[in-house]
């Protein structure tokens, strides 16, 4: 293995880096995207020498077709986690010692082996807004509904020494990891020898890659994933794909990063890239800075990519320097980027699978949805959009709901906050108001952003519009948005208005930001005021005027658009780089969870009348059970394209009507109180309860029974799922699922797959799966079958009668191929051969044993 020595100006001692082009030839080192070069110094410094070889190899081979099946090992440095996914892992690591412990075994020795970054911001909820105080008042009300849940997590901190808990209102995972964690380049020491090496991560969090924007490489994962990372077993991938979108000329005035963002999500959607690498490259790359860079590469879940990668370069330095980082660091960040030839060349030119093109130049002022995130449209387009796609009928027949400044897509680039309060300032000076059915909210991504904007003396006209700071969390752009306004309830329920969300997020699906909402638009900060103050979505905003000011005279859009000039101004005059560590500093100093009364020892004392936590049932035996074999399925739920994990996974508010509130209230929960899923993804029982269920799910089983319901076959009954499963698995049979095009896109959950499991389902039958997804269903031992052609036809019209066969033998596990039989009601059979969607030897090893938890327990054995 070569090594370099790199010697910055802030290092008295040389520090050691790995020599990829002098250990695979510069040719080939010149020829690699930025990303293979970075998993090229993993491999070299982490692998053993036998797998490191062959993986170099492998690496370089991949240039050949500029594509690959090999399998390379992939190590990361740490681990970052929000409390919503942290939450059922550390139950399940809980659950896993408890079994240990009574083993006779030292529970200690489950414990994470790499630094895991825990971020509280998924918990929060906007139900004081548009005041004073809103903030304050929401995270008392978040401490308070999940008190038992963050005393878990404080034993786990206190149990687990390379357990960090950043505390609640500190700010959102990514935006934390971009003003705080991520080092670009950091330093190990191994054997006495000092290294400087890339920072590289993984997240339990489909939007981790936002952090690429600063030339991190780092991707999301799933919660199960995650817990074989944290236990240091062997992680591999296979050499991805690795699409070079080419980005020329520069963005034209008034054009938002948040526009540039939804641009390349179309494109890249219409080009095809779900769990390909994508890397940014071109001279435009250069004329953008790391606020718009993170706001491009956040939304690579939404394309469909692992990663949305931009290489380290001044801008990154720059922005190091902005957000606090030492002068000494900066320094040695850009020697050490350099030395281990990752600093960015504008006009190199790389070999990538695939590449396209985007002019920076064409970009316009856009908005996406009104459905999902890689429908784009002009901003002319809107009013005829959403009037196309609701029911709503007269005038004002498309009020909006919600208007949210939230996620860290967009609050995370100052300049998009900037603009947004430079044209809420232009508002208030003319008088406007927003209409009293429109809940507003602004949940920016860290405290520091709240410091610019009161230093750029904005905090007072964004009051003036409604869009008070709610907290810092996700808030609005998860679900946690609270109630709707009583004005927009009573129109609501007239049934002759369709009401409309408009956000700065990232998602867009129906019911994901409200259960209420069916219609959401996706645009920038400034853009959201402007929906707001206008009320209406059916408003054409490009010729309309949004409204009239206190003199009666319109006011259009084009008079409180801010200009690049005005915003430069504002930034330049609100810059304080040290604010942004001070403002962490200071919003970590949480008193109230300080006094936390959490336990110690190894072993959490589970409580039996706890709504919250429940010991994980997936550490128990019977969960380990191999995916390989024959078997005779019922289908439990046949459903259609574009089904995400928000419709799986129980998400947002905890209706009041549910089997799930029913549950709650019979251990004595509060109807009026059940606060969100996040708060009980620590509950099994809760989340069994929710499954799918979402109004927007549709069983083609029963069409038109109820939400979250199916026909038992034995009985044609219609009963709910949780039902029907228990039936199936009494009387020994087994279930599947059947599903469309894209199954499983959107978050990261790991309940999505959890929930299937709990159901008793062997496998999961789909036109094709969104990576994560795919990941965390092989986590809990169940199959993922990509399924085409005749078979996928005959699958689509499964009835409840009708029976799946589903075979795989050893031979079948080496080609990865599974026979699925369909046996119709009717007496007609179709046999046809389907892929199995696996893509490493660690997923079949995974699968063999019954998923990632038996699989630990086995080896700890």
């Amino acid at each position: 293995m070569t090594t370099n020595d790199v010697t910055g100006n802030s290092r008295a001692d040389a520090l050691h880096t790995i020599d990829v082009e002098a250990a695979v030839g510069s040719r080939v080192h010149r020829r690699w995207p930025v990303v293979l070069r970075l998993l090229a110094e993993n491999v070299l410094r982490t692998a053993s020498p036998d797998v490191r070889d062959e993986a170099i190899a492998d690496l370089c081979r991949w240039l050949d077709g500029r594509s690959s099946t090999a399998e390379i090992p992939f190590t990361p440095g740490r681990l970052m986690m929000h409390d919503t996914t942290s939450t059922p892992a550390l139950v399940d690591i809980a659950a896993m010692r408890d079994v240990v412990a009574s083993r006779g075994g030292d529970p200690t020795t489950l414990s994470p082996v790499l630094p895991v970054e825990i971020s509280v911001d998924h918990s929060l909820a906007v139900e004081a807004f548009a005041q004073r105080g809103a903030a304050e008042i929401n995270l008392r009300h978040d401490m308070r509904r999940n008190a038992e849940r963050y005393r878990f997590l404080a034993w786990a901190e206190r149990a687990m020494n390379t357990v960090h808990v950043n505390r609640p209102g500190t700010g959102i995972m990514h935006t934390i990891n971009l003003e705080q964690l991520a080092t670009v380049v950091t330093t190990e020491t191994r054997d006495g020898t000092h290294w400087a090496v890339p920072d590289m991560m993984l997240g339990t969090d489909s939007h981790t890659p936002m952090v690429n924007g600063l030339g991190v490489l780092a991707w999301g994962i799933g919660g199960l994933e995650a817990q074989s990372v944290m236990f240091g077993l062997p992680t591999t991938l296979r050499i991805p794909d690795v699409v070079g979108v080419r980005l020329i000329g520069t963005l034209g005035p008034g054009v938002t990063g948040t526009d540039l963002a939804l641009t390349v999500t179309h494109r890249l959607r219409e080009v095809g890239v779900t769990g390909e690498f994508v890397e940014f490259f071109g001279p435009g790359v250069s004329m953008l800075g790391v606020g718009t860079r993170s706001v491009v590469a956040n939304m690579a879940p939404e394309y469909g990519a692992t990663t949305g990668y931009f290489p380290i370069d001044h801008q990154v330095v720059r922005y190091l320097a902005d957000t606090g980082r030492t002068p000494s660091h900066c320094e040695f960040v850009e020697a050490a980027a350099r030395r281990m030839g990752l600093w960015f060349d504008p006009d190199a030119t790389p070999e990538y699978t695939r590449q396209i093109t985007v002019d920076l130049g064409a970009v316009e002022t856009s908005v996406a949805g009104p459905r999902r995130p890689q429908d784009l449209m002009p901003l002319s387009a809107v009013a005829t959009t959403v009037r196309s796609s609701g029911s709503g009928r007269g005038e004002r027949s498309y009020p909006i709901a919600i208007a949210s400044i939230t996620s860290c897509t967009n609050t995370s680039d100052p300049r998009l906050l900037v603009a947004a309060g430079l044209l809420a300032r232009r508002a208030r000076e003319r008088g406007l108001t927003v209409p009293p059915q429109v809940k507003t909210s602004l949940a920016p991504g860290s405290p520091a952003a709240a410091s610019l904007l009161q230093r750029a003396e904005l905090v007072h006209d964004l009051s003036a519009v409604g869009f008070n700071i709610v907290g810092f969390g996700c808030a609005t752009c998860i679900g946690n948005s609270g109630e709707l306004t009583q004005p927009m309830r009573e129109a609501a329920a007239e049934g002759t208005r369709t009401p409309v969300a408009v956000l700065s997020g990232n998602r867009n699906f129906p019911g994901r930001v409200h259960p209420d909402l069916e219609l959401g638009l996706l645009m920038s900060p400034p853009l959201v005021i402007a929906y707001a103050l206008a009320g209406d979505a059916s408003i054409d905003l490009t010729t309309e005027p949004l409204g009239t000011d206190s003199d009666g005279r319109p006011v259009a859009l084009q008079e409180l658009w801010p200009s690049d000039e005005d915003i430069d101004q504002a930034l330049f005059l609100a810059r304080e780089p040290r604010s942004v560590v001070d403002d962490f500093a200071a919003a970590s100093a949480h008193p109230a969870w300080d006094v936390i009364d959490a336990p110690t020892g190894p072993l959490f004392p589970w409580e039996a009348a706890s709504t919250a936590l429940r010991p994980s049932p997936f550490a128990q035996p019977e969960f380990a059970r191999s995916a390989w074999g024959s078997f005779s399925a019922h289908p439990l739920l046949v459903v259609g394209d574009d089904v995400t994990t928000d419709h799986i996974s129980p998400a947002g508010a905890i209706p009041r009507d549910s089997v799930a509130a029913d549950y709650l209230v019979d251990r004595g929960v509060p109807r009026g109180d059940l606060n969100v899923f996040a708060s009980r993804r620590g509950n099994w029982e809760v989340m069994l309860r929710g499954a799918f269920h979402n109004r927007n799910v549709r069983n083609r089983l029963a069409p038109d029974a109820p939400t979250a319901h199916t026909v038992h076959a034995p009985t044609d009954e219609v009963v709910p799922l949780m039902v029907a499963a228990q039936r199936y698995a009494d009387a020994g049979d087994s279930v599947v699922i059947v599903a469309g095009e894209r199954y499983g896109m959107g978050s990261s959950r790991d309940w999505a797959a959890k929930v299937v499991r709990l159901l008793g389902v062997r496998a999961v039958l789909a036109r094709s799966f969104e990576r994560i997804h795919r990941t965390n269903l092989i986590g809990v031992g169940v199959l993922p079958i990509v399924i085409s052609g005749e078979l996928a036809d005959a699958l689509d019209s499964c009835t409840a009668e009708d029976r799946i066969g589903i075979e795989v033998t050893s031979d079948d596990l080496t080609r990865r191929v599974a026979t699925v039989t369909v046996r119709k009601h009717d007496g007609t059979t179709i046999t046809g051969r389907a892929a199995l969607a696996l893509e490493t030897t660690q997923d079949e090893r995974l699968l063999a044993c019954g998923g990632v938890i038996p699989f630990i327990l086995g080896v700890n054995d």
